[in-house]
């Protein structure tokens, strides 16, 4: 879609002036953008699907010429996705906001757009496609968040602070009409521009087409929206945490899986050949050639002794058997050496997506991941480290943008102080629980942490969360009114408050 795409929205560039004169998109450095990188994208999206035609339609000749069929696949780009995803992002994993009224209303709205799954989904389409972006809105008085896959998304402009500016292309079929919707998020100085165009074409064209009024489809939605404000933009990048060994100078993010295509393509026909080691390893029969020739039947019709499409048989020149008989020359099925050949593959495929070997076996049924705790030093630990860094500040970037919109629509207003965002991820696959309590415990008895600190790991609070429960605990212990506890007595209960 937008290898076509993007040479269309090459003109509206122009109209717009945000690039004069160019002959293609990577030609500016104002658009990091190569249109070979949309490419690896859809590439990507096909094998996360579960179908890539360069890889899946295979053709194999018979006696009755060369034939089509559909390779076999284990799907592993779903799997890795998938799994990543649910390491990283679950309903286990906590949004501690240090703000308590704050903290009220990003819980309000995450629960009515039912975040926690909508956010594990599109996590998964992250690592599969390479990226993915949330822009909040408000509709009918209630902050909405809008998902966007990589395949929607073309940057615009960026800095080292991220993406600032894209736009996001939607497109939209009715009977034979085919409809874009262009969506620009730009900054002109200091405002925040929104603007949005609509175009027109047949359904068979690969045209943009021409511009229409955008009430066509959409009566309610504004040509231009100014914003005088805003301190970012409107929407929020994820990527992996992975280089972009693709296109060095693009800021976009890489599929999880794209440093391992030659091994997941080796991988299906592993798998492929082993499907059909029990569709064609049971049996191989020789048969003379005369056997296969057109005959005549007793009503006049013409007919074959055997069917000449079926891979089993083999046909040969009578010269070449032992008297014309027909020979079964069936072979040992070789499944032990298939499923040894494809957990190499697996433990291969592993290494080169950040999980630690063993991670995925293949028992002959289908692909089992390992469940065991994994120790914190594993390569599967480490990975998912690395992967919530980003998350946990594309979170707080979207909690940002969330409270602006909410001021700007006068729903709420944001604190009056610096609020601190603390992800607290579920890290049962390293450890459980009453080890890590029992860890803390030792360190604090061995003044290696200090209380707060510790509360802070087990309990995935903030620095503000921790001193309110430490008091707590505290006065329990005292039997005294938390808020007798003035500073003198806290510097002596809680030491340095560290």
């Amino acid at each position: 879609m937008f290898q076509s795409l993007i040479s269309k929205i090459k003109g509206v560039l122009q109209k717009l002036g945000l690039v004069k004169n160019i002959k293609s998109l990577s030609d500016t450095k104002s658009i990091p953008i190569d249109d070979q990188f949309y490419k690896n994208i859809d590439m990507w999206k096909a094998l996360y699907q579960g179908y890539f035609s360069e890889w899946h339609d295979v053709q194999y000749q018979t006696i009755n010429g060369r034939k089509k069929r559909r390779r076999a696949t284990l799907n592993m780009p779903k799997v890795l996705s998938q799994e990543m995803a649910t390491l990283i992002f679950n309903e286990r994993c906590e949004i501690n906001i240090s703000d308590t009224d704050l903290s009220k209303h990003i819980e309000s709205i995450f629960k009515q757009n039912k975040f926690i799954s909508k956010f594990q989904d599109y996590l998964e389409f992250q690592f599969a496609l390479g990226g993915m972006v949330i822009k909040p809105y408000v509709e009918d008085d209630k902050i909405k968040l809008s998902y966007v896959t990589a395949d929607c998304f073309i940057p615009v402009g960026w800095d080292n602070q991220g993406i600032h500016e894209a736009v996001f292309p939607n497109e939209i079929r009715k009977g034979d009409k085919k409809y874009t919707h262009l969506e620009w998020h730009l900054w002109e100085g200091k405002e925040y521009v929104i603007k949005n165009e609509l175009y027109v074409a047949e359904k068979t064209t690969s045209d943009l087409g021409k511009k229409v009024p955008l009430s066509t489809l959409f009566p309610d939605l504004e040509e231009e929206v100014r914003i005088k404000g805003f301190k970012r933009s409107g929407f929020v990048y994820f990527k992996p945490n992975l280089a972009n060994h693709i296109d060095m100078q693009s800021p976009l993010g890489i599929s999880i899986f794209s440093a391992a295509l030659d091994t997941l393509k080796t991988l299906d026909i592993a798998y492929d050949s082993f499907q059909r080691e029990f569709a064609l390893g049971k049996r191989r029969i020789i048969i003379p050639a005369s056997a296969v020739r057109m005959v005549v039947d007793e009503n006049g019709n013409m007919q074959r002794y055997f069917d000449a499409d079926d891979e089993v048989y083999q046909a040969l020149g009578s010269g070449d058997m032992d008297d014309n008989k027909i020979q079964d020359n069936t072979v040992e099925l070789r499944v032990e050496e298939h499923i040894a050949a494809i957990n190499a593959l697996l433990n291969l495929l592993s290494m080169q997506t950040g999980f630690s070997s063993g991670a995925f076996s293949f028992d002959g049924k289908s692909v089992k991941t390992a469940t065991e705790v994994v120790s914190e030093n594993s390569k599967t630990f480490r990975t998912k480290q690395s992967h919530e860094n980003v998350i946990e500040a594309g979170l707080t970037e979207l909690i940002d943008v969330i409270v602006q919109l909410a001021e700007l629509y006068e729903l709420f207003s944001g604190p009056d102080k610096d609020w601190e965002v603390t992800v607290a991820f579920d890290d049962s696959i390293a450890d459980d629980k009453d080890a890590e309590i029992n860890k803390q415990m030792k360190m604090v008895s061995a003044g290696l942490q200090s209380r707060k600190r510790a509360i802070m790991k087990i309990h995935g609070l903030t620095e503000e969360e921790a001193m309110i429960l430490l008091k707590e605990i505290i006065s329990d212990q005292l039997s005294i009114d938390p808020s007798l506890l003035d500073e003198r007595a806290e510097q002596t209960l809680f030491g340095d408050g560290e």
